[in-house]
């Protein structure tokens, strides 16, 4: 790694802004967010997701490889900034940092990202609140082979910190986009993709209802369900029998992987046929 100049103050100009992408605001303002950690960094790089700017610090460093990551990102033409531990952990999030911190561009997330073709499989997540639940979400969602996540009304930012790391890299892979509930009906609508309801009101098993077109699996929040929207623009809707006793509904993001698993078990068994 070559020698640079070193960060050790909590108040340099450029740590101050990486902490300001603390907010969705600044976030979108300024197009990028924040990816911290080995694992992380190396599959954004994987996925070709532009690094603005990396912070390092060496004295930090597990002895995991970093040295060669952090060689890979400069080549890309990413500008390396060392940092001092102690700067280094006021800005990390992660209760044992290991010395790897980027700043990393936005992608857009407009419909158009996602390439419906075939028998697209489209996970619409609606008014999910929490990051760890989303990044859940979106990691099923792209384990599963979907073609792509619709967060809508989502009162959590898909690029959220949170997000990406529950995501464990899929955010950087997984076509995704985000918008209001109707946009994504309608949109979905004009391209024949059947919408499935996931809710707890429902009588029919995921199972008894088929999954092998192009379909777009809707899941909403636990405290409110999904929107009318999607009521009306239902094909078909789906509850996950649960005979177990005191429980009405199940977190969203397990459910989300319920749902997603049936179809790839249904098209798998329409493959082998």
């Amino acid at each position: 790694m070559h020698a640079r100049h070193l960060i050790t103050s909590t108040s340099n100009a450029r740590l101050k802004q990486v902490r300001r992408l603390g907010t969705v605001r600044r976030r979108r303002a300024v197009g990028g967010f924040v990816v911290e950690g080995y694992r992380l960094l190396r599959r954004a790089l994987d996925a070709g997701v532009v690094v603005e700017a990396l912070y390092v610090a060496p004295a930090l460093f597990r002895g995991c490889g970093e040295v060669v990551l952090v060689a890979r990102a400069e080549a890309t033409g990413a500008p390396v900034f060392e940092v001092a531990p102690g700067p280094f952990a006021a800005v990390a999030t992660a209760g044992r940092p290991d010395g790897l911190l980027a700043v990393v561009r936005r992608p857009p997330t407009g419909l158009a990202r996602l390439p419906l073709e075939g028998t697209s499989l489209v996970l619409v997540a609606e008014g999910v609140e929490r990051p760890g639940n989303l990044g859940t979400i979106v990691r099923s969602a792209s384990a599963a082979g979907a073609t792509g996540l619709i967060a809508c009304d989502p009162q959590t930012d898909l690029f959220h910190p949170g997000t990406v790391t529950a995501s464990v890299g899929a955010a950087f892979r997984l076509p995704l986009a985000a918008c209001r509930s109707a946009e994504a009906a309608a949109w979905l609508r004009e391209r024949g993709v059947a919408v499935v309801v996931a809710t707890p009101d429902a009588d029919t098993a995921p199972w008894d209802v088929d999954l092998t077109g192009p379909t777009a699996l809707v899941v909403g929040c636990e405290k409110r369900g999904v929107s009318e929207v999607w009521h009306r623009e239902a094909e078909a809707e789906i509850g996950i029998p649960m005979p177990g006793e005191a429980v009405d509904s199940l977190n969203v993001a397990v459910a989300a992987g319920v749902v997603l698993f049936e179809a790839v078990r249904q098209r798998a068994n329409v493959v082998e046929r």
